[in-house]
């Protein structure tokens, strides 16, 4: 049976290609979302690619990630900074969750230095625009190979 891992995307990211690129680079989130798709499948599991504005939703997704997927990797973007809920969620389910961020948000504004989530997370991999989502799915693959 072939793994699948979540890849959840938080508030805003809907507008990358748009929204700074100088920050976040050019390439739109279908486009990272193809990305990994494919990666995951050169890896040997599917990659289950979503994205809400909504707080929620990324908590529900969280929930259904622990019952069904392998692991989860999540941009959770400015969610990152305040969301105890999100950590929550987190600490609530048995999968590995690896955060990500796009920018090096430890070079940016203060507020960002922050990360209500980290503490709850296996890792953190910021700063290599889309890159960082493949850096995320390798490093779920390699969690979930030790965890077997």
């Amino acid at each position: 049976m072939t793994q699948t891992f979540f890849v959840l995307n938080g508030p805003n990211l809907n507008a990358l290609g748009k929204r700074e690129p100088g920050i976040y680079g050019g390439q739109t989130l279908a486009d990272i979302g193809e990305m990994c798709r494919k990666e995951g499948e050169a890896l040997g599991f599917a990659v289950d690619f979503r994205q809400s504005n909504h707080e929620g939703t990324l908590v529900d997704w969280l929930h259904e990630a622990g019952d069904t997927a392998a692991g989860v990797a999540i941009n959770a973007g400015a969610y990152t900074h305040t969301s105890i809920a999100l950590h929550d969620a987190i600490r609530a389910i048995s999968v590995p969750v690896v955060e990500l961020h796009l920018s090096n948000v430890h070079a940016r504004e203060e507020f960002r230095h922050k990360s209500m989530i980290a503490p709850a997370v296996k890792g953190v991999i910021c700063g290599f625009g889309a890159q960082s989502y493949i850096l995320a799915l390798h490093a779920l693959r390699s969690l979930t190979q030790t965890t077997r």
